[in-house]
């Protein structure tokens, strides 16, 4: 197929380093591979729907976007700087969406953020930082032509939800986790290591929510508010993300209860523990004390003292030291204290 020429044809080509795919669509099957300056020619085409996929690009890239796009100013700094709350605005007929991302690395949760750019015809999709490529979006999408002919709103929905579900196994690795000290605080008084670890799994969840949160807003406007980018048969679609994401906020905000109480649990295990050690000291200090008053007593070297002169003042002695400790360990036994 050829391609028109554009009026920018004579100026330098724009570096594809940062872009990850660039492909022109019709009825919901990729027609074409297309080069980031040929971008606006495709999409002015009727029936046409641009998707172009980018990786940390550099503001040079982004600048060439958004010349195809007439994409706002203050958006395209947005997704340059990056380090932005989730949120969705609308510049004119076209929308800009930020949303956090959420993966592991080497055991560790790592965050970036992933904009979208939206209108009719195109969607731009900018990731950063740790967010797996969405590449199987891409991919699950053109697998159902029917679907992706919906157009640039169904793009967008495919996106958010793969985004959502990339949270499940973070989720996962933490549930487990937790579920494992859930059952150690039960049985043993948890290590200095393992409140260090409920700290930072606490603190993870506190940013998995305040990451994913603020996606319910974003999809409620999808959903019902009247945008000219998302036709109503779609918002059922977004209405599902929505759902998703307050599942997510659920499973969240209930490991962190059980981490709480986890903590609680074990300090209360603790206690008893100590509370039970105590009593277990002052059983026994109670039993050697009697002894320990006696031979002090009669260790005393005092001439005149009537029983060590008596014939059976010693077992005597013995018998009170038997008597009394025995009597003590007894009721202390009996009490649960030994």
């Amino acid at each position: 197929m050829n391609v028109p020429s554009l009026p920018t044809s004579h100026s330098e080509p724009v570096s594809t380093e940062g872009v990850v795919a660039a492909g022109a669509y019709v009825d919901g099957r990729r027609i074409a591979n297309i080069a980031i300056s040929e971008a606006s020619s495709w999409r002015a085409k009727p029936g046409h729907v641009v998707w172009i996929g980018l990786h940390e690009p550099d503001m040079a890239l982004l600048g060439a976007v958004q010349k195809q796009f007439d994409l706002h100013e203050l958006a395209i700094e947005d997704a340059n700087h990056a380090h932005q709350r989730p949120k969705i605005e609308q510049y004119g007929e076209a929308l800009f969406i930020v949303a956090r991302t959420a993966q592991l690395v080497e055991g560790r949760i790592a965050f970036g953020e992933t904009h979208i750019f939206v209108g009719e015809g195109y969607l731009v999709s900018v990731r950063h930082g740790a967010s797996t490529s969405y590449t199987p979006v891409r991919e699950r999408c053109e697998s159902c032509p029917r679907a992706l002919a919906r157009g640039e709103d169904y793009i967008l929905y495919a996106i958010l939800d793969f985004i959502v579900d990339n949270y499940s196994p973070v989720l996962e690795s933490i549930h487990d986790e937790v579920e494992g000290i859930e059952d150690d605080v039960l049985s043993k008084p948890i290590s200095k290591a393992q409140i260090e670890r409920l700290y930072m799994l606490r603190r993870d969840l506190l940013r998995l929510r305040n990451a994913i949160g603020p996606l319910v807003e974003v999809c409620r406007r999808l959903e019902h508010d009247e945008l000219s980018m998302v036709r109503q048969a779609m918002q059922p679609l977004f209405r599902d993300v929505t759902d998703h994401v307050r599942n997510i906020q659920e499973r969240i905000d209930s490991m962190r209860e059980v981490l709480a109480f986890a903590f609680e649990a074990s300090l209360l295990v603790g206690q008893a523990q100590e509370t039970a050690v105590s009593k277990k000291l002052a059983s026994w200090l109670a039993i050697i004390a009697i002894p320990t008053a006696l031979a002090g007593i009669y260790g005393m070297n005092f001439k005149h003292m009537p029983e060590l002169e008596w014939e059976y003042g010693y077992f005597m002695l013995l018998g009170v030291m038997l008597t009394a400790c025995g009597s003590l360990y007894w009721r202390f036994r009996r009490a649960g204290w030994l």
